[in-house]
């Protein structure tokens, strides 16, 4: 049987490599539409956990999970081998960057690497990592082509950006439109047909490298949108208009305008990474992206003004900020999801433990968080979430509400704090106690 009826049969099997928060609910779901499923994951306590039929993502309830591991449909493993046995194989490992902001391609490398030995004639390879344009010809290909077989000809190899939104309950794998572009047109057209068994959408582009353009322009558009807004706040500020009321009344507009909003800075996995992918590519053909690199710019400065409204704050109670007890609402980069990677949060709290603020946090999503060990502040530490409490809140001079969940009594939270720093506007509706609250994008009263 060819790959291609082995798919539409539903009877190919697929590995997918990395079980975070793309990996997992990737697998998940093909597990779900009948397919056989191995997920792959250096970490040991993830693999247990699925093996459990138990979830660590917040997005993938583990009801879900468990009837799957039941019914031999998924399973979780560290081995390598048995990629052997997969008809498909999807890479969905993360693509960070470091410290100078340059692309770090370690773990594609690594997973790259842990296929070619194990590579066979008519298997699929798709990578989803987000990345810049010619990874998948340029690190992917040459790896696995150190198996002796050829891309192509031998096995089929493809670039599929990932869209996983944490949190939304509306656009998922099953409903999102994907796209995909493959190193030949059998490659494309093998990948559209695995991936139309979830999702009715499947858009295919001429090349890997078109599909790899296209998730960076999705995000980066996001990234350049946000820090017009957010530009636009500390604008507002100074000219005593309340940006919020802005955006409200300009989204009446039916055409020519989509709603974003300002905030403490950008976070999670795609936004403040992919830019500089593209903007690191970009010098090697002597081109360089201002535009995109200044709203990145504009986005990184967010924290700090964040931490300038504090200090704003408590001098007008005539406090400093040397010995202040802060307490932040919400670490993670949204709200409503249990995802902390790049969160403003910790940029905010490494800036005020600089400053020698004593700082706690309350999230009800993150049990603990580590923050530190960079150049804004030398030390590594890790926080753990406090209880939230009447008393608590009474004896921290200021309230930093951050991620902005929809589980906080936003009224109870004002009503017992001396002073609020609202950096997403979750206190707009809040009756009483205004007066102890300053919003980001709104002029001081």
């Amino acid at each position: 049987m060819s790959l291609k009826d082995k798919i539409e049969a539903r009877e190919a099997q697929i590995c997918v490599i990395g079980l975070g928060y793309v990996g997992l609910p990737f697998a998940v779901e093909f597990a779900r539409f009948g397919f056989r499923v191995i997920g792959l994951d250096v970490d040991e306590r993830r693999v247990a956990s699925i093996t459990r039929g138990e979830s660590y993502i917040s997005d993938v309830a583990g009801d879900r999970i468990a009837p799957l591991v039941t019914a031999g449909r998924l399973k979780a493993t560290t081995d390598y081998g048995k990629l052997r046995e997969a008809d498909v194989i999807f890479i969905c490992v993360p693509t960070p960057f470091d410290e100078m902001k340059a692309p770090n391609l370690s773990f594609i490398v690594k997973a790259s690497e842990g296929i070619e030995p194990h590579l066979r004639p008519e298997q699929l390879i798709v990578l989803q990592s987000t990345t810049y344009p010619g990874t998948t010809e340029e690190v992917v290909l040459p790896i696995l082509e150190k198996s002796g077989l050829k891309a192509g000809v031998d096995f089929h190899l493809a670039f599929s950006p990932e869209r996983i939104n944490p949190g939304d309950k509306v656009f998922t794998v099953e409903n999102t439109p994907k796209v995909v572009g493959g190193l030949t047109p059998l490659c494309g057209e093998l990948a559209r047909s695995l991936l139309a068994q979830l999702t009715p959408e499947v858009h295919v582009v001429s090349s890997p490298r078109v599909a790899e353009m296209t998730k960076l322009l999705e995000n980066i558009y996001r990234s350049v949108n946000i820090a017009l807004v957010n530009e636009l706040a500390l604008l507002s500020e100074r000219m005593g208009i309340d940006i919020w009321e802005v955006i409200e009344a300009a989204s009446t507009k039916p055409f020519g305008f989509m709603p974003f909003y300002p905030g403490p800075g950008v976070g999670g996995h795609c936004i403040p990474v992919d830019p500089y992918y593209l903007s690191w590519k970009a010098r090697e053909y002597d081109f360089y992206t201002k535009f995109i690199e200044l709203a990145a710019e504009v986005n990184q400065a967010m924290p700090y003004h964040v931490v300038n409204r504090i200090s704003e704050g408590l001098n007008r109670q005539g406090e400093p900020m040397r010995g202040a007890r802060v307490l932040i609402l919400g670490v993670t980069f949204k709200r409503d999801v249990d995802d902390a990677r790049n969160s403003p949060a910790q940029r905010i709290i490494e800036l005020l433990l600089a400053q020698e603020v004593q700082v706690a946090y309350n999230d009800p999503y993150v049990p603990q968080f580590k923050v530190g060990h960079d150049v804004f502040y030398r030390d590594e530490l890790t926080l753990r979430s406090v209880n939230l409490s009447e008393k608590v809140l009474a004896e921290h001079d200021c309230t930093v509400i951050v991620a902005g969940h929809t589980s906080y009594d936003y009224a109870w939270v004002v009503r017992h704090s001396p002073l609020i720093i609202d950096t997403v506007n979750a206190t707009r509706g809040v009756s009483e106690g205004q007066e102890k609250i300053l919003r980001i994008g709104v002029p001081t009263a």
